[in-house]
């Protein structure tokens, strides 16, 4: 079976010749592009990136990618995607708020998935979905078989986006989604605690507090190439690490491995006078996900098994 590293090398050699189009190439798709350009198999695989904005195209070729111009708000635009590719990793998320009468509904992915319609389908897509689409399981490990029950628009969104995959998933495509938490690297713009710590934006006191869940970005980039080739059909996978913390305490990890003050605790009445919505909407939904699909499914070792390593930067070699 192909490894993550060289995930082109069991094949016959009629099919080798792979290319991989990444829909939403940020950071996350560019640690995809990078892990597979340096990988064994990189001579055998073409990665292209669909970009909406004409400036990016000098730095994604940089990079060693095909860009690719077009935009999924613009169906016009991806005609050209027909056919391009044998995979497909598709990272955009859908319109945000204020996105019009059809609040729940991703045109993006529909408008992508009918592109690929229009000539050779791809052997498999990817869709980077979000945990949010569980709801708030009041602490409980969530397995993947839970039913979604999405209790904010941008969550609903999404469920609208995973369904418009595992319909292109019923033409034959071998379609995955990987429903992803919190994202964090050292390396990533926003991607640590760091900022918010020095802000003093206050956390809920531990009575009401709730379980949160992340993956490393490098480690979520791998879970990506390893569902690229080993997801199986129609299946939906957890992308969380093995970390089991409510977000207080992740906070105060942080601020001590930072050396920082550590975050005020307020019960949820006042927290409702002190924070922004979008950061209320995270407090209000508390679940555990279970990531044994990833692990045994997946095959995936992860290098940050915790956020203890992953915040430290003490990553570990896997497979």
């Amino acid at each position: 079976m192909p490894s993550i590293q060289s995930p082109l090398g069991a094949l016959p050699a009629r099919f080798r010749r792979e290319r991989l189009l990444i829909v939403g190439c940020g950071d996350v798709g560019q640690r995809v592009a990078r892990d597979l350009q340096r990988g064994p198999g990189a001579g055998r695989l073409q990665v292209l990136a669909l970009t909406s904005s004409p400036a990016r195209v000098a730095g994604l070729r940089a990079q060693g990618m095909r860009p690719l111009v077009g935009n999924l708000d613009d169906a016009g635009t991806l005609r050209r995607l027909a056919g391009v590719a044998t995979r497909v990793l598709h990272l955009a998320p859908p319109p945000g708020e204020g996105a019009g009468a059809a609040w729940w509904l991703d045109p993006r992915t529909v408008a992508l998935t009918r592109a690929l319609r229009q000539r050779s389908l791809p052997v498999s897509l990817v869709y980077a979905s979000t945990s949010g689409v569980y709801g708030d399981c009041q602490g409980a490990l969530v397995p993947e078989a839970r039913p979604v029950a999405p209790g904010t628009p941008r969550a609903q969104r999404r469920v609208n986006a995973e369904r418009a995959v595992r319909h292109l998933g019923r033409a034959g495509v071998r379609a995955s989604v990987l429903r992803i938490p919190g994202i964090y690297a050292l390396d990533r713009e926003g991607g640590t605690p760091e900022a918010r710590l020095r802000r003093g934006t206050p956390v809920l006191c531990a009575e009401d507090d709730v379980f949160t869940n992340h993956i490393h970005a490098d480690d979520l980039a791998r879970a990506c190439m390893a569902a690229l080739w080993r997801g199986r059909p129609q299946r939906a996978y957890n992308v969380s690490d093995d970390t089991a913390l409510k977000m207080g305490d992740y906070f105060d990890l942080a601020a001590d491995l930072y050396g920082l003050p550590r975050p005020p605790r307020v019960p949820r009445n006042a927290a409702r006078d002190q924070l922004p919505l979008m950061l209320l909407s995270f407090m209000s939904e508390s679940r555990r996900l279970c990531n044994r699909r990833l692990v045994q499914e997946l095959g995936l070792r992860l290098r940050y098994p915790t956020v203890h390593e992953g915040l430290a930067g003490l990553g570990q070699q896997g497979a």
